[in-house]
């Protein structure tokens, strides 16, 4: 009896694909839809530019069938494409962001760890519902206005828990810059969510 294709990994997946097996694509866009989806998502935050991006995303993997390295591992390489051309779409639509990171100052009194809690925190019990409702929405709104270098990366760190190897390859950047753009985005969304709480509480 064969397997199905949920069985298989990207790599076999991808070789039945280059020999004209379609379903094993349709497998491939299954398996990290929803993931991709979210990450855009979350970084262009306008929906007419997800959807245009998510599948561009996925018709340069359609079209790079025969070039792929299956050696490599597909999910980074998809995330690569997706950040890329997410990048290219926000530059059409808008201008470069003016603030100088330079100009961050440090977090103060709220740490490295409560910033990865709040963000690791999004998980629903139905007491909580409105609550996390509430937490998401504002974690989505600092998130998106955040200048795009940062929030890039705060989403492949926290949400699509990508590695620091991982992130410099998508990103294209030394792991040396990765560190130091990772703690700025947490010191900017830290003071950002301080900022939101003290306005809520007054």
């Amino acid at each position: 009896m064969n397997p199905s294709l949920e069985e298989y990994s990207d790599a076999e997946l991808l070789d039945k694909y280059r020999q004209g097996e379609e379903s094993a694509f349709r497998e491939i866009v299954d398996r990290y839809k929803n993931s991709l989806y979210a990450f855009l998502r979350r970084f262009l935050n306008q929906r007419d530019l997800v959807e245009d991006v998510f599948q561009e995303t996925f018709l340069q993997l359609y079209a790079s069938r025969d070039t792929f390295d299956t050696e490599r591992p597909l999910r980074p390489w998809l995330f690569t494409i997706a950040a890329n051309k997410a990048k290219d779409a926000l530059r059409k639509v808008q201008r470069h962001s003016s603030i100088s990171l330079g100009a961050i100052a440090d977090s103060g009194d709220v740490s490295v760890d409560d910033v990865v809690n709040i963000l690791q925190s999004n998980k629903v019990t139905p007491d909580e519902e409105l609550d996390t409702e509430e937490r998401s929405r504002k974690i989505g709104e600092i998130i998106a206005s955040m200048p795009e270098n940062l929030r890039a990366i705060l989403i492949l760190a926290y949400f699509e828990q990508f590695s620091y190897k991982q992130m410099a390859d998508i990103l294209s950047i030394p792991i040396g810059t990765v560190k130091s753009r990772l703690h700025t985005a947490v010191v900017h969304f830290a003071k950002k969510w301080k900022a939101a709480n003290k306005l809520d509480e007054s």
